[in-house]
């Protein structure tokens, strides 16, 4: 009877808690839960798994497994564990070491690289040296790093564009001592050749055509190493806090600075594609630069924390991705968010039908860009996330909510901790209240990103003086003595616990009394469908407080720009103060290697028609209309006579 009697409360039960919103809250506890049981076992996983020991391990449990597929090559687990055995032991010959079958013995009186009969007057290679690498994604860039870990050498991964001042302040930030570089760079970087012999660098290519002075084949020395095992004791870190790699930040706002990686921090990125869902059968695309945290430490090292296999591409081209995707059987994709848009972009091809792709994870990713991804490739899969080369904080969004970056449940902040800060964007500091703390933001609100800095989450800093970390590192956010790693961007959290990202705090400006955040304003602006690229940023004006807005934009072919209709857009959709002052009409817009829009570049070229040969706009608030920024119209810009 009593079973009669709740059979329909039950049957009433899912149609109250649609009513009362009920449904998507269970939903996102239940992926709460399964997120943080994930992430527990992740931890207890990992413990002790060091590169070098892990890459053993693979060769061992599954040794005929495709690891990497690199072009027409092919390489297993084992086979990758053989090529970076032959690597270290090249490296180690350089410290001085005979690493023959017993390994880790001094060769007396054998030839080694600082020695004269071998060729060379340098001096060995110290243990625990740094050694840079200037090269492309590749199979070899894989070896040699890994071959380094084997060694008990650190690694720095030098972006491939840098050359002359960037190159040589790189390498001195990390005291680099030998560097090697890739065969197609040698002429380009001819000219600094002098300057890395001064600096006393051990300099290798990976394979020469040519003979070069003070240059040696890396490869061919390699090559003719013995592939067996070196000893543990080479690789095991004396403390999991120590580094083991510098990667360096992207140079947006300077020259790049040298980010500390942590044995920890490898650990931890070994658990990174296991917390997003991927299997050691999954087949993971990744085209993104190896120099990069997100190509080097979440693709690889992920691959490695699960045992999956890769397909690497040198470069990314996205007229070949599906084709890719199609012959490799690709079912994973790993982005940043302007890879995405250059897909969408794309003309139509059958190689997009059919594809086996069921999970994209990566980080960028808009709005706009995700619905038209989603709407056109799916069924699949996205999981955003958000995280920084030296942050010691990073988001999921597990729960697919679409155009989020994480979820800031007390469960997940429970193993991830960070909060959300008030800031103000005039100052450029944190607010703090009557007694000096910081204030945390309300639902809604835009909120610095800040995380507790503990043995667990540890901010290792940049090589060089501690100035460089200047600004990094809060104090008293909470509570007298605690201490925050300062991120630098502002996210927002809504009232379901949703975290969007908001803005970089230097690339949100201050006009009219108001801030502007440019990610917002971009949005609005590639609603429109002749518009392709857009990129927001904030330029100082005589006369004026604070910086105006200023977009450069890049036209979708075959659109002309129709002035008209984009200015009755942006006053539409934008307030006033938003909305931008100035246009820049470009062919494309200016990046770094791993698509990061130039905005400082931008804002300090400003908007003179007399130094710029790109097309150029001003908003003309008494006519209601973009016009062209013709030299009189700047002139009577900077005399006021044109009203902004």
């Amino acid at each position: 009877m009593a079973a009669l009697l709740l059979l329909p409360l039950l049957l009433l039960l899912p149609l109250l808690l649609l009513k009362l919103h009920l449904w998507p809250q269970l939903r996102w506890l239940a992926a709460d839960l399964a997120f943080t049981v994930r992430a527990v076992r992740c931890k207890r996983a990992l413990r002790a798994r060091v590169l070098a020991w892990r890459l053993a391990q693979l060769a061992r449990q599954r040794p005929a497994h495709t690891f990497l597929i690199h072009g027409a090559r092919r390489f297993s687990y084992a086979q990758a564990e053989r090529e970076s055995n032959r690597a270290a032991r090249a490296f180690l010959r350089a410290q001085g070491w005979d690493p023959g079958r017993g390994g880790g013995v001094r060769a007396a009186g054998s030839p080694w690289a600082g020695d004269p009969a071998a060729g060379s007057t340098m001096a060995p290679l110290a243990p625990g040296a740094t050694v840079a690498l200037l090269l492309p994604a590749s199979p070899e860039f894989l070896w040699l790093w890994f071959g380094l870990a084997k060694a008990g050498l650190c690694t720095a991964f030098v972006p491939t564009a840098l050359r002359r001042g960037p190159l040589l302040h790189c390498l001195r930030s990390c005291s680099a001592r030998a560097l090697v570089l890739a065969p197609e760079f040698l002429e380009s970087l001819e000219p600094d050749l002098p300057a890395l012999r001064a600096m006393g660098l051990h300099l290798w290519a990976t394979g020469l055509e040519t003979r070069l002075p003070g240059v040696r084949d890396f490869l061919a020395e390699a090559a003719a190493e013995i592939d067996e095992p070196l000893p543990g004791y080479l690789s095991a870190p004396q403390n999991m806090m120590d580094t083991c790699l510098y990667i360096f930040t992207s140079g947006t706002t300077g020259l790049p600075k040298a980010a500390r990686i942590s044995h920890l921090k490898i650990l931890q990125c070994q658990g990174f594609y296991q917390l997003c869902g991927i299997h050691p059968e999954d087949v993971i695309y990744l085209a993104l630069p190896l120099y990069h945290m997100s190509g080097s430490l979440l693709g690889i090292v992920g691959c490695l924390g699960i045992g999956a296999t890769v397909v690497l591409k040198s470069r990314f081209s996205a007229g070949q991705f599906w084709e890719d995707c199609q012959e490799h059987r690709v079912t994973v994709f790993q982005y940043i968010g302007e890879l995405c848009r250059y897909l969408v972009n794309q003309p139509p091809s059958k190689a997009e039908l059919g594809h086996k792709v069921r999970l994209a994870v990566g980080s960028g990713l808009r709005p706009d860009t995700w619905e038209r991804f989603v709407r056109r490739f799916g069924p699949l899969q996205v999981l955003e996330t958000y995280g920084l080369t030296e942050g010691n904080v990073a988001t999921f969004n597990y729960t697919g909510q679409r155009g989020a970056v994480g979820r800031a449940s007390w469960l997940y902040k429970h193993i991830f901790p960070f909060s959300l800060i008030r800031y103000d964007v005039t100052t450029g500091e944190p607010v703090r209240d009557a007694q000096g703390h910081c204030v945390a933001t309300s639902p809604g609100e835009p909120g610095l990103l800040v995380a507790p800095v503990s043995q667990q989450s540890p901010f290792l800093g940049y090589a060089g003086g501690p100035e460089l970390a200047r600004g990094k590192l809060l104090m008293d956010v909470f509570r007298p003595g605690d201490v925050f790693f300062n991120t630098g961007d502002l996210l927002v959290c809504d009232d379901q616990g949703f975290l969007r990202f908001h803005d970089r705090t230097g690339d949100t400006f201050r006009w009219k009394g108001e801030n502007v955040a440019t990610t917002e304003v971009a949005e609005v602006f590639e609603a429109l469908d002749f518009l392709q690229e857009v990129n927001v940023y904030g330029v100082t004006v005589p006369g004026h407080e604070g910086r105006a807005g200023m977009a450069a934009l890049v036209l979708r072919s075959p659109h002309a720009l129709d002035l008209g209709q984009l200015y009755t857009h942006v006053s539409e959709n934008l307030p006033p103060y938003a909305r931008p002052r100035f246009l820049r009409l470009q062919e494309s817009l200016a990046t770094t290697e791993t698509f990061k829009q130039q905005k400082v570049r931008m804002a300090n070229e400003g908007f003179d028609p007399s130094t710029l040969s790109d097309p150029l706009y001003v908003l003309d608030q008494v006519v209601g209309a973009y016009l062209p920024l013709t030299p009189a119209r700047y002139n009577a810009l900077l005399a006021g006579d044109l009203r902004i």
